[in-house]
């Protein structure tokens, strides 16, 4: 592969080298013509359910519809509240509160940035019904504690697992369970960027019981039982025939995605290793190995978006996930409750920078990046 531009995620590189089976897969959807609930949604469904270990995987139109469908079919009250960490994407806060539920905010942990399970317990109230653990950038939450919590105080859990697809989490006793396979339901996102990204929007729900599998089965098709007979109040979500033939194509070279960025976030790791003064590396939390959705740097002494604008100027791009803890954000004041003092949250909006990351990244890109980091510090 030419080492051109630089790009955070390069998806039309992924597609050339898949193109083969994508494009056989794609011609025998439109053959069939069956585009909507085609024979390949529920291929793919039976597919990813084996992948990760759950018996009722049910496809939807994307990961915030899984939030709010998985949200819909627990039987809450208005007011009810839904435990959620306070560094995170907009989505599982806003699927809260437009079902009039109330988001209660919960800091995360220093070196993971995911749901704290020390903050959990400062959270609890007696409306709490739900805690809703987000695995963030490619690590799943320390399930055991959370799952603990969730017992004693009769909860729900719900793993908002749209980043960290492939992630495994290590139990005490050695058993090992993938992210999004641990809870009451398991929510998915097919994003392009996603680790296992689509061509357009999609998602899904992992489910373990069957009788909640099959309420939100029909939750996705209008709440409908069968055609025209409406048994639950719900919703149009469907992932499309063509999206799920070729998120198939790509499921069976998921391992081989997370092995490519695994080697991306170790040649980072050993080329800045010694700049380690400067920033915080990812953290290999040893009960979740890391597939790395991204690679995010804690950067020190507040030079975070000066090394941004460094990069930027040499032609190198990052992000910033995110800028604002969600109780910052004017949309969702003034409907949410803070679980208690969010320090490690509001630290973390100012230090972390991502840094390109995909499944077709050079080890020249990636000197290329690791230099520029290093000319900046050194400058």
């Amino acid at each position: 592969m030419a080492d051109g531009k630089i790009q955070m995620v390069n998806l039309a590189a992924q597609h050339h080298r898949l193109q083969s089976e994508i494009d056989d897969a794609l011609r025998e959807v439109m053959a069939g013509g069956l585009y909507i609930n085609g024979p390949q949604v529920a291929q793919f469904a039976e597919h990813l359910a084996s992948y990760l270990g759950v018996p009722h995987l049910i496809p939807c139109g994307n990961g915030t519809d899984a939030l709010q469908i998985a949200l819909m079919r627990l039987n809450l009250q208005r007011g009810d509240e839904v435990i959620l960490p306070a560094f995170t994407y907009a989505a599982a806060v806003e699927a809260a509160i437009l079902l009039g539920l109330t988001p209660v905010l919960a800091d995360v942990d220093r070196r993971t940035f995911n749901l704290s399970p020390e903050a959990i317990p400062g959270a609890l109230s007696s409306r709490t019904r739900v805690i809703l653990p987000v695995h963030l950038f490619g690590q799943s939450c320390s399930m055991q504690p959370i799952l603990e919590i969730a017992r004693r105080h009769k909860l729900t859990v719900i793993e908002d697992n749209a980043q960290s697809l492939g992630a495994e989490y290590i139990f005490p006793d050695g058993s090992r369970k993938k992210a999004g396979a641990m809870g009451a339901v398991g929510v998915l996102s097919f994003f392009p960027t996603k680790i296992l990204g689509g061509y357009g929007d999609g998602g899904a729900l992992a489910v373990h019981e069957a009788s909640l599998a099959e309420e939100i089965r029909i939750t996705t098709l209008h709440g409908q039982s069968e055609k025209y007979h409406h048994r639950l109040i719900g919703c149009n979500s469907r992932l499309d025939t063509l999206q799920a033939a070729l998120l198939d194509v790509k499921l069976r070279h998921l391992d081989a995605f997370i092995a490519a960025r695994r080697r991306a976030a170790a040649f980072y790791d050993a080329a800045l290793q010694d700049l380690g003064d400067h920033f915080v590396l990812p953290y290999r939390h040893p009960c979740s190995p890391h597939v790395f959705h991204q690679y995010t740097l804690q950067v020190n002494s507040g030079k975070r978006d000066a090394l941004q604008q460094w990069l930027r100027d040499h032609g190198i791009p990052s992000a910033v996930y995110y800028p604002l803890v969600v109780d910052e954000q004017p949309a969702f004041r003034p409907y949410i409750r803070l679980g208690g003092d969010l320090p490690v949250a509001r630290r973390l909006t100012q230090t972390v920078l991502s840094l390109p990351m995909h499944t077709e990244l050079t080890f020249s890109q990636l000197a290329r990046i690791t230099q520029s980091i290093a000319d900046f510090f050194h400058s």
